[in-house]
C-alpha cells in the first residue's frame, strides 16, 4: 500500500515557488515562481531580486520616495527571472506557479513566452491597477488561464537534520 499524505503536484510546485521566494533579499515582499512542463518537470524557477551584477548592498530596497531611490526601478520580478532562467527551454504549454498574482508587466512576459496557465497563491494586490490590467489581458486571451491555488494543508515543514 502506498504512503498516504504525500504532496499533490500543485502542492509540490507551489512549495518550490515558496522555497524560491526565501532567496529574495527584499525586506517587504518575497515572491517565488516555478515553471513546470507537461511532463511535470521543473524547467525554471525564480525569485524577486536585483539583476545579475547589481549588489544587494548598494541598491535601494525602499518602497517610498523618489522612483530612482526605490526598489521599483531595479528589482526583477520572480516571474521574469523564472522565464529568463528557462530561456533555453520552450515554455509553450507550461504552467507557472507564483506565490503572488503577477503584475501587468510579468503577465506580458508570461503570455509572450507561451505559458498556458498561471497558478497563484495570493492576490493581495487585486485592487491595484497593475493587477487589474494583468487580469484584463488574461481574460481576453484564449491561450492562457489562471486560477488560485487552494492548499489542502496549512503548512509544510522542511527539516535539515
Amino acid at each position: 500500500m502506498k504512503r498516504q499524505g504525500y504532496l499533490s503536484w500543485d502542492e509540490y510546485f507551489m512549495a518550490v515557488a515558496l522555497l524560491s521566494a526565501q532567496r529574495s533579499k527584499d525586506p517587504h515582499t518575497q515572491v517565488g515562481a516555478c515553471i513546470v512542463n507537461e511532463q511535470q518537470r521543473i524547467v525554471g524557477v525564480g525569485y524577486n531580486g536585483l539583476p545579475r551584477g547589481c549588489s544587494d548592498d548598494d541598491m535601494p530596497w525602499g518602497r517610498d520616495g523618489n522612483f530612482l531611490d526605490s526598489k521599483y526601478a531595479y528589482v526583477c520580478h520572480a516571474e521574469l527571472n523564472a522565464v529568463m532562467n528557462a530561456i533555453s527551454t520552450d515554455l509553450r504549454q507550461c504552467r507557472i506557479y507564483v506565490t503572488l498574482f503577477p503584475c501587468n508587466e510579468c503577465v506580458k512576459v508570461i503570455m509572450q513566452s507561451g505559458i498556458r496557465e498561471i497558478i497563484y497563491l495570493s492576490d493581495k494586490y487585486s485592487d491595484l491597477d497593475i493587477t487589474k490590467a494583468a487580469k484584463k489581458m488574461l481574460d481576453r486571451s484564449p491561450y492562457i488561464s489562471y486560477r488560485q491555488f487552494v492548499p489542502e494543508r496549512d503548512s509544510l515543514t522542511i527539516t535539515f537534520s
